[in-house]
């Protein structure tokens, strides 16, 4: 009885087991699936609500225009304009003869290099070497007459003495003697005259130089007039060379006599020669509005020519105070010259006052400093007071 009693006890429970089991496994599998769902449409909807938030934030960022900004640069050295010449003789001379005759000989060339006095050529003037014989022959019968005019009248001078002779005889005798030594005195000057002539048979360099060109030939006739005279030598002086440069006048105060220049030659790349500004015109030329500026140049080497193209490079100091900016950064506007600065992401559109014109960049006398973010390549449509982002960063590192 009692071991009957422990069998049905023992087999109740497993009677009763598996229902319950599944019941519990189907909570469970359904309490899984609820929450899968519920996952599901949690996730779909928050994707979409941030997909809509994201979108919303590109469309706003969008609507911000972009600009890139740039710091003034202050404290600036001096900058340099570059300004075309020619190069010139220091002395730059034709020679031309002084008498007539045909060229006996030349002794110098183009290319050659002479010194002052040195003998160019010879020319032969028979004709002029007779009229000077001619003229030293008057001259020693004019002598020869002064010579008897002068006794005679020393003689009637001393036989007025004792009444001899009469006051208008010995006044004749000295007038007679005065006449003569005027006539003495007019051909010496011929003589000298004719003498001067004789010597420029002799044609001499005036200074020290390069003959560069020569006009003449053994043979050649030379006629001395002053209507047309013809060239016989051009000389050249290059030790030292001459470079006019004219010189805009917004530039003109920065012009100092006694200041040190760059010159450079295209036939020389990469060289550079000095050059010292001697003198200037002191007065604006009206027609280029203008300064004209001489600047030489030491050429004792010799390797520079004139005739050529060169470029003089002048220092212009900057002005105290001032900045400079990007010529891309300047707006055109009808109430004046604008730049755009980046304030609090916002733009400010500031007047200024400009200087210097460098080309690529402009000096800036008032309205910036040089903390103040600068807008480059400003849209025509930039507006006072407009947001704008940043989309480089500037000299700082730090997005405005």
């Amino acid at each position: 009885m009692t071991h009957n009693a422990s069998n049905q006890v023992q087999t109740a429970p497993s009677t009763l087991s598996p229902t319950r089991t599944g019941r519990v496994r189907s909570i469970i599998v359904g309490t899984v699936i609820v929450l899968c769902v519920a996952y599901a449409v949690f996730d779909s909807v928050h994707s979409r609500v941030e997909a809509k938030a994201e979108l919303r934030r590109v469309a706003i960022n969008s609507a911000i225009p972009f600009v890139n900004v740039v710091h003034p640069k202050s404290g600036a050295t001096a900058e340099e304009i570059e300004l075309p010449g020619n190069t010139q003789a220091f002395t730059d001379t034709p020679i031309y003869a002084r008498t007539n005759g045909y060229v006996k000989h030349w002794y110098v060339d183009i290319g050659a290099g002479v010194r002052q006095g040195q003998l160019l050529a010879e020319i032969e003037t028979p004709e002029l070497d007779q009229q000077l014989r001619q003229a030293k022959a008057d001259l020693k019968n004019a002598e020869a007459n002064l010579q008897i005019a002068d006794i005679t009248a020393t003689r009637w001078q001393n036989l007025l003495k004792t009444d001899s002779v009469s006051h208008q005889e010995a006044d004749q005798a000295v007038s007679d003697l005065h006449s003569k030594d005027a006539l003495v005195d007019s051909n010496r000057a011929n003589v000298d005259r004719l003498e001067q002539l004789q010597s420029f048979e002799r044609i001499v360099a005036p200074v020290d130089g390069v003959i560069t060109a020569r006009n003449t030939d053994i043979g050649a006739l030379i006629q001395a007039d002053t209507t047309a005279p013809k060239e016989i030598f051009h000389l050249s002086a290059i030790q030292k060379l001459r470079i006019y440069v004219p010189v805009p006048e917004v530039y003109a105060p920065s012009v100092k006599t006694g200041d040190k220049v760059v010159v450079t030659l295209d036939a020389f790349p990469g060289q550079a020669f000095t050059g010292t500004l001697v003198r200037n015109a002191n007065a604006i030329d009206s027609a280029s509005r203008t300064l004209n500026v001489e600047v030489d140049v030491d050429n004792s080497s010799g390797r520079l020519m004139p005739g050529a193209y060169a470029f003089v490079h002048f220092k212009v100091p900057a002005t105290n105070g001032a900045v400079s900016i990007p010529s891309n950064a300047l707006l055109f506007r009808s109430e004046g010259l604008r730049v755009g600065v980046v304030r609090n992401s916002h733009v400010a559109l500031l007047p200024i006052a400009v200087g210097q014109d460098y080309g690529d960049a402009v000096e800036v006398l008032s309205g910036l400093t040089a903390r103040d973010a600068v807008i480059v390549n400003p849209s025509d449509s930039l507006a006072d007071g407009a947001q704008v982002q940043v989309e480089n960063k500037t000299a700082d590192g730090v997005r405005q």
